[in-house]
Parts: structure tokens; C-alpha cells; sequence
């Protein structure tokens, strides 16, 4: 069986969205400008600047990532690239601006948050989740309602993967699978998240499950401002941050430097039973992924006028990661007795650089602030340049000694352009159009050496070079009335992609063409100051990653491989939901319903053939769900908040592989419960617990899980230095089981990473308040 490798990132949505307001008075803060590049297989680039309300929105999804975010007048940050296995990554272009949305909405006050009911989007402000103290931005992400992050880092929304992330509005380096700086972007920089279910036509198409947006905080004031932040964790994650933020009238100039090591180790059990010749493989092993990151951001502000902007940035990283794994196996007969024992030891190191930069042009027209128009260009690139040594030592039983030893040459170049435009026609009527071109352009040149006679020889048949070139041309329309209590907009998105995959050893090539239309409708209605209603309606699409397409093998356990596939075509879904926002007293209610059909299901499906599980992805029929979600927020007494969130789905499979039929109905269901306490002498106290219920799968099933989060955070020197303490999984429950029973096989695989244990003090001078940076996340 040929076996290759490849230490890529895994792709998974990322969605970032965010509104930017002063810490001290909540006051919003204008022309903040973020910055957003995806250094993923699947990573877009994008930036935005903020409206007058200070609000942006920006969404990417991508599981491995690389995202680096600067604010205009402020902290400049970078979020690292989390270590996320979900192959939705789509870095779309989504620029959240109250100019082009002048929707009706509800605006619910809380004591710490605002919460925003739009007539196409929910916004949640989290800037103070204790959880996600010091933190990165999947932490961030998984205390937002509708949103759950994985153990692995892959974010879903409703229980769906799919979903696209943006930073500011706009494709990021920073929500990109191959960067990795998810991580560096902290919950005190994310001033709000923006879910948006069913995005209109503006919005990229890509992302079946929805957009998720993250708004970074960007301070607007005059003069000299700057922060810096220490942070220390078990296991190790130590980094030291610093951001400098010089602004004038005209002129503004933001930097930011990040230096820091972190350590994840993950505990790995499998057992692959072959029911034929009744015989098992066991595996057991911790790998690990230790990484020294630099990152650099630069970027300035012009102010042509009053009315013009033009801004420039970019960003340089470098990772250097060490992978050092053991992994210890065990071969049974019939009778559940040892044969054999051998242990497989690796050394990786990889030399990651990446590069990121944008120039963005805003221009707001006089006598009119919500007539604009806007221009985008941004680019990035992600190398890796990786070698890996395999060591195979028979412990008993059968002579296992083996060698072997890989190569990676990776590059990836992305490039976004945007011009978008809006248009108030009357008081009551906007108009949007606007276009976006993305090129992304990856080459892997992979090899594998075994050792033959005490030499390394090359294998001709899991050696090769991969190249995926994809360019995808989108234009949209988008019309909505407003009125004082109905609104409504809709709008159609054209989009033609151009996907062309080569295996230059073997020439085997894919080329795939199409063109869709992507209509959207949304309306609002509020009955009365108490109670609000939205419906919306939207076609999304879901195009294979780089990573879904990469036929190229992981040998770091050479009998559970994941596999891309070259033939895969995109998933596409039409979407409906019904939302309703109630406030009785001093609660406020969300209730929503929502149905979702799905063509061409991309599901991964594992093969099972002398004790070794080939996972690869499929287009597996159809799929229909239909479900609930409640969420709400209430304050008992002004030193205690409770947040709940509850979603329930219900799906029904239709399809067939290999002779297979995959028909069958079942359900999933996630709650989520924060309690934030204020205690005196300026601390605050803050408890997440999660659930999720276990699920079936087409071919098995994955188990529930339950945990446990907590956040201290202690102001001091009137607010300008902070102390943070943030325990994650608290009790070591966030484990992830899945279980495949089928006629021939079983499989059972079980992951945990384990409790996390983060501290940080952040100081804010000049201008400046204190904000956290931490170290990088990194991918698997």
C-alpha cells in the first residue's frame, strides 16, 4: 500500500468579526483599519476599516491558519495559526460596514456587552470573557453562542463545519490554515464576533454553515499610545508582546513585535480491529509540536481628507517548529495475544516563513457618510520547508526495524482584490455592488526515503509534486429598504471558479470549471420595542481545500493515514432560518429556527485493508437538517451575568459509496452555560461549562463531551495593568472519541490535550490601555 505524507495544516472555518470602542467609555472608534491575510492552503486575505459606529466585521475559514490583525490608531495584533483539522477554511471577503446595512436593529445593553440583532447577522461583543483571558481566537470563538470550536481547533456553527472566517470583513493571512497566528490575537483585541447564518449576496458564497466574523479593537486616539504584555502557561506558552501606536490628524502609525516558544502535547489512543482475520493494531503515543514564533506588523494610515483613506501594511512571521513523537504499537492474534510490539520514533523540524501585506483605499463621499466606495489588494505567501526522520524498533515479536525519512517543499501565494461600493438612494433604500478576484496558487514537492541496505532510497511511488491552482471571480448586487419597523434586502452573487490540480510526476490532472448564482433574501420586522423578528434565505458553497484535493499520505502512524482526493467536487446549500430576539424585564431571549439542504456532502470515509484506516474524503448524497437554538442573557443582581446557549439538530442522510448505502436519521445536540461573578477589590470571576452530545457519522459514531473553562482577571494602576489567570479544561474532559463499526472493521480512536493553565499581565501606557498578546496556536 503506498503511503506518503504531509505535515500541512488541516483546513477548518475560522469566522472573526468585532466592533471597535474605546475600553474606558465604550465610546466606537472610527477609520480603525484591520488587517486580515490567510497563509493557508484555503487562506484568504482581506482588510477593512471601521464605520463611523465603529463597527467591522471580517470572517475566514480556515483550519490552519496564519493571521496577523492591525488596528488603525491603536494595538496592532496577530493571531496565530490554531491547530484546527476542519477543512472548511474559506477566506472570503466580508466587509461588515453600517454604511452599506442600514437595517433596523436592536441594540440590548448589558453591563459588560452589547449584543446586536441585525437583519442578516447576531453581534456579540466579548471583549471580557475571562475564559478566553489571554487566549486565542478559536478560545475567543468557542464562548460565542451558535459557535463551537473542537478539539482539534475545527470551528462549526449550529453543529456544522463549513463555515468561512474573516477578520475585519476580509480574507485573512491571520485566518489562514498554513499561518499561525490565530493564537496571537487575545479576547481583549476582539471586540466583537458577528455570526452571521445566512449571509447575503455580498458576502463571499463560500462557507455552507455561515460566516463568522472577527472585529479586532482599534483605539482612535491622538499621540503616542503603546502596550506590552508577558505571558507564561503550562504546558509551556510563554511570549512577550509589544504594540506602539503613534497618530495624528492626518497620519497613522502602528507596529507591533511578538516573540514566544509554546509546547502542545496530545495524547493519541487507536485500536484497528480487522474482523475478517481477527487480528488488531494498538496505538498508543503523546506527540508533540514545540514552536519558536516571531512576528512583525507595520502598517501607516493617510488621511488624503476628511473623507479619503489609504492604508498599507504588512506583516512578516517566522515559525520554527520542533515535532518530537513517539508512537508505540502492538500487533494481536485471534486470541487477543501479543505478537509483536515495535515503537516508531519521529524528529521534525520545519522552518516556516510567511509574509502578508495589503493596501486598502476608503473613500466616503460628502453630504452622505453611508455613500462609499472601497478597494482592496492583499497578498500573501506561506512556505514550509520540513524534514522528518522515522525510526521503527522492534520491542518483541517480529523484526519491525524500519527507517524511513521525508521532505516537504511547500509554497503557497494568495492574492485578493475587492472594490466595493455603496449607494444610499433615498432615506430609506441602499444599494451595494461590487466585485472580488482571488487567486491562490500552492505548489507541495513532497518525497519519501526508505532505508534499503543502509542507504536511503527514494520511492518513485510516494514521491511526487502537487500543484493546485484555483481562481475564483465573484460580482454582487444587493438591494434593502428600511423602514421604521419592516426592513428587507436581497440580492444575487455571481461567482466562477477556474480549479486546476497536477501531480507533475505521474501527470494526473483535475480541472474543474463552473459557474453558480447565488441568490439571498433576508427582512426584519419589529413588532414592538420588546420583540423583533428576522428571516432570511441564502444559497453558500463549499469548495475542496487544498488539503481535501492533496493525495499525499501522514506516515507519522502508518496505519491510520488521512488522504486528500483530487476528484472531489464542492458541497452546495440552500439555507432558511427564522429568528426572534424577546426582552422581558432585564432578559433578553433568542430563539431561532432554521433548515439547511445540502448537495454533495463531503464526509470522510475510512477504508480499512490489512489493519491500516485510509481516511479520504467523499461526496457522500445528500443531507437535510433541520433544527432549534435558544440563547439568552440575565442578570439577577448587578455582580452576577449568566449566559446560555442551547442547539438541537435533526439530519437525515441519503447516499451511497462503493456499493454502500449511507441512508439514516439522527440528531445532535450542544448546550453552553457562563456565569461571570464580580468580586471586589476590581476582580472578576468567570465559569464556562459546555456540552456536546454524542453524534452519529456515516459510518460511526462520535462521543459526547463535557468541560469545564475558568478566567480571574484582576485590574490594577486604574486600569492600566491587568492580571489574567485562565484555566482550560479545567478537569482534562475535553476528549474526543470516535468510533467506525462497520461489517468488516472497527475503529476506535481517542485524542486529549489535556488542561491548560495560562497567566499574563498587560500594561498600557501613553494613550494606551493594556491588551494582551499571546503565543501562537498552532495547527496539526
Amino acid at each position: 500500500m503506498a503511503i506518503c505524507t504531509t505535515f500541512a495544516q488541516n483546513t477548518g472555518p475560522i469566522t472573526i468579526k468585532g466592533i471597535v470602542v474605546e475600553q474606558t467609555g465604550g465610546q466606537p472608534v472610527s477609520f480603525a483599519t484591520v488587517m486580515v491575510a490567510d497563509n493557508e492552503t484555503k487562506k484568504p486575505i482581506s482588510g477593512t476599516t471601521t464605520l463611523d459606529d465603529g463597527s467591522f466585521v471580517l470572517e475566514t475559514e480556515a483550519n490552519n491558519f496564519y493571521i496577523e490583525i492591525s488596528f488603525l490608531g491603536f494595538q496592532t495584533r496577530t493571531f496565530g495559526q490554531p491547530e484546527v483539522r476542519s477543512k472548511t477554511i474559506d477566506l472570503g471577503t466580508i466587509e461588515l460596514s453600517e454604511d452599506a446595512e442600514q437595517l433596523k436593529e436592536v441594540v440590548v445593553r448589558g453591563e459588560e456587552s452589547v449584543t446586536e440583532f441585525k437583519l442578516d447577522k447576531r453581534v456579540f461583543n466579548v471583549g471580557k470573557d475571562l475564559s478566553t483571558t489571554g487566549a486565542s481566537a478559536l478560545d475567543v470563538l468557542n464562548n460565542v453562542p451558535s459557535v463551537n470550536v473542537s478539539i482539534e481547533g475545527q470551528i462549526s456553527l449550529r453543529g456544522s463545519a463549513g463555515v468561512q472566517v474573516l477578520i475585519n470583513g476580509k480574507p485573512s493571512i491571520i485566518a489562514s490554515e498554513e499561518g499561525n497566528t490565530l493564537g496571537t490575537i487575545t479576547a481583549d483585541m476582539i471586540d466583537r464576533v458577528e455570526v452571521i447564518t445566512n449571509p447575503s449576496a455580498k458576502y463571499d458564497a463560500e462557507g455552507t454553515s455561515g460566516i463568522i466574523n472577527i472585529v479586532i479593537k482599534k483605539e482612535e486616539r491622538k499621540g503616542f499610545n503603546g502596550s506590552v504584555s508577558v505571558n507564561a502557561g503550562a504546558p509551556e506558552n510563554n511570549s512577550v508582546g509589544i504594540s506602539l501606536n503613534r497618530r495624528t490628524e492626518k497620519f497613522n502609525l502602528f507596529s507591533q513585535i511578538g516573540v514566544g516558544f509554546r509546547d502542545l502535547p496530545n495524547d493519541i489512543d487507536n485500536r484497528n480491529v480487522d474482523l475478517i482475520n481477527n487480528t488488531t493494531i494498538l496505538t498508543t503515543g503523546e506527540e508533540f509540536r514545540n514552536e519558536n514564533y516571531y512576528n512583525f506588523i507595520l502598517g501607516t494610515d493617510y488621511y488624503l481628507s476628511p473623507n479619503d483613506v489609504i492604508t498599507l501594511s504588512g506583516n512578516f512571521a517566522l515559525e520554527l517548529e520542533d515535532q518530537p513523537s513517539t508512537t508505540n504499537f502492538a500487533a494481536l492474534d485471534a486470541s487477543d495475544e501479543i505478537t509483536s510490539q515495535w515503537e516508531r520514533n519521529e524528529t521534525t523540524e520545519a522552518t516556516n516563513p510567511k509574509f502578508q501585506y495589503e493596501l486598502q483605499y476608503k473613500k466616503d463621499f460628502k453630504g452622505d457618510e453611508d455613500h462609499t466606495l472601497m478597494f482592496s489588494a492583499l497578498g500573501s505567501f506561506f512556505g514550509k520547508d520540513q524534514s522528518s526522520d522515522f525510526l521503527d524498533t522492534t520491542i518483541s515479536g517480529e523484526n519491525n526495524d524500519d527507517a524511513q525519512r521525508t521532505r516537504t517543499d511547500f509554497k503557497e501565494s494568495v492574492f485578493t482584490f475587492k472594490l466595493d461600493y455603496t449607494l444610499p438612494l433615498a432615506k430609506k433604500w441602499t444599494m451595494e455592488t461590487g466585485t472580488q478576484y482571488v487567486l491562490n496558487d500552492v505548489s507541495n514537492d513532497f518525497e519519501v526515503n526508505d532505508l534499503i541496505g543502509g542507504e536511503f532510497i527514494n520511492d518513485p511511488g510516494l514521491t511526487n509534486i502537487f500543484e493546485f491552482d484555483q481562481k475564483v471571480l465573484g460580482l454582487y448586487g444587493t438591494g434593502a429598504y428600511e423602514g421604521e419597523k419592516w426592513g428587507v434586502k436581497g440580492g444575487l452573487r455571481l461567482e466562477q471558479t477556474d480549479l486546476n490540480t497536477i501531480l507533475i510526476n505521474t501527470n494526473e490532472i483535475n480541472d474543474q470549471n463552473y459557474t453558480n448564482l447565488f441568490p439571498s433574501v433576508h427582512t426584519s420586522y419589529k413588532f414592538s420595542e420588546k420583540i423583533s423578528l428576522q428571516a432570511g434565505y441564502s444559497k453558500r458553497i463549499y469548495r475542496p481545500r487544498l488539503w481535501d484535493l492533496n493525495p499525499f499520505f501522514n506516515i507519522r502512524n502508518n496505519f491510520n493515514i488521512r488522504q486528500g482526493n483530487p476528484d472531489l467536487m464542492p458541497e452546495f446549500t440552500d439555507s432558511y432560518e427564522v429568528t426572534s430576539i424577546f426582552f422581558i424585564g432585564r432578559t433578553s431571549l433568542n430563539f431561532g429556527v432554521y433548515h439547511r439542504y445540502t448537495t454533495d456532502v463531503i464526509e470522510r470515509i475510512s477504508i480499512f485493508e490489512n489493519n491500516v484506516n485510509t481516511v479520504r474524503p467523499e461526496n457522500i448524497g445528500t443531507n437535510r437538517a433541520t433544527g432549534m437554538e435558544f440563547n439568552t442573557k440575565y442578570s439577577p443582581v448587578k455582580w452576577l451575568t449568566l449566559n446560555a446557549d442551547f442547539n438541537y439538530s435533526q439530519f437525515a442522510r441519503d447516499g451511497s459509496f462503493d456499493g454502500t448505502v449511507f441512508d439514516f436519521s439522527a440528531n445532535q445536540w450542544s448546550s453552553k452555560l457562563m456565569t461571570k461573578v464580580k468580586l471586589p477589590a476590581d476582580i472578576d470571576l468567570e465559569a464556562t461549562g459546555n456540552y456536546r452530545s454524542s453524534y452519529e457519522t456515516v459510518q460511526g459514531r462520535i462521543s459526547e463531551m463535557a468541560f469545564l473553562d475558568l478566567g480571574l482577571r484582576k485590574k490594577m494602576f486604574k486600569g492600566r495593568g491587568v492580571l489574567n489567570l485562565s484555566v482550560r479544561d479545567a478537569f482534562a474532559s475535553r476528549i474526543r472519541e470516535n468510533e467506525i463499526s462497520q461489517e468488516n472493521f472497527f475503529i476506535y480512536s481517542r485524542r486529549l490535550r489535556g488542561t491548560f493553565v495560562a497567566f499574563g499581565f498587560s500594561y498600557g501606557f501613553g494613550k494606551g490601555e493594556a491588551m494582551e498578546f499571546t503565543g501562537a496556536r498552532r495547527r496539526f
